[in-house]
């Protein structure tokens, strides 16, 4: 089965039934936003924040929003179950076969390391960005030299919630040139690792997925 809307879609109809309602609400609302990035190909910018929604949907349980650092940390645990239950290995497939290249240009972006914008803005000194990207990027490498996915897509998908920041709150243009390079691989990353992450949910319905953010409620 193709890993696309239409397909990934088919599915959830046929199968739906026997899903947690938690687990069927999660995969249909992040089906939906799937479906809109798709047709976003006009505009990398539109299309990086229906997949961002698309992975939230799929991730989020009720959690402190105002806590970044919670967020990042629920996302990441999301990261390391779905690695461990990935049989087909399609996350580790993308990864160190297709994503190679473009997990180590955005580990060298300092324009989505947070602390650099920390720096940036007067909150600590330019040695402590310096000497923070310097740790992560020790990391980062760390991850990669023992092929951790989980580990690896946990860094970059924190390096991309700093872009997500930078463009739902207002921080970058529209089409800007300044950011296209790391839009451009963001897209590239989520456009694949969405509907996987889907497909690795729908294969394991009796996996618990927590009660995901604003529950239907029927009046």
């Amino acid at each position: 089965m193709g890993l696309d809307y239409q397909s990934l879609k088919k599915r959830h109809r046929n199968e739906r039934e026997n899903y947690h309602l938690n687990l069927s609400l999660r995969v249909h609302r992040a089906l939906s936003w799937l479906a809109k990035g798709e047709d976003a190909n006009e505009d990398q910018d539109t299309k990086f924040i229906y997949l961002w929604i698309a992975f939230n949907a799929a991730y989020a349980n009720e959690f402190n929003v105002s806590s970044p650092l919670n967020e990042q940390k629920i996302f990441g645990e999301y990261l390391k179950r779905l690695c461990e239950l990935d049989e087909d290995n399609l996350l580790y497939e993308l990864v160190w076969s297709e994503f190679t290249g473009s997990i180590r240009v955005l580990l060298d972006n300092q324009y989505i390391f947070k602390p650099f914008w920390d720096y940036q803005n007067g909150k600590i000194k330019k040695e402590d960005w310096e000497s923070k990207f310097h740790s992560a990027k020790l990391s980062a490498n760390k991850a990669l030299s023992k092929k951790d996915t989980s580990t690896v897509l946990a860094i970059i998908f924190s390096r991309l919630y700093t872009l997500r920041n930078q463009v739902l709150h207002g921080g970058s243009t529209w089409n800007s040139k300044i950011n296209r390079a790391q839009i451009r691989d963001g897209v590239s990353i989520f456009e694949k690792v969405v509907p996987a992450t889907i497909k690795i949910m729908m294969d394991n319905p009796n996996t618990l997925w927590g009660d995901p953010c604003y529950m239907v409620v029927d009046d």
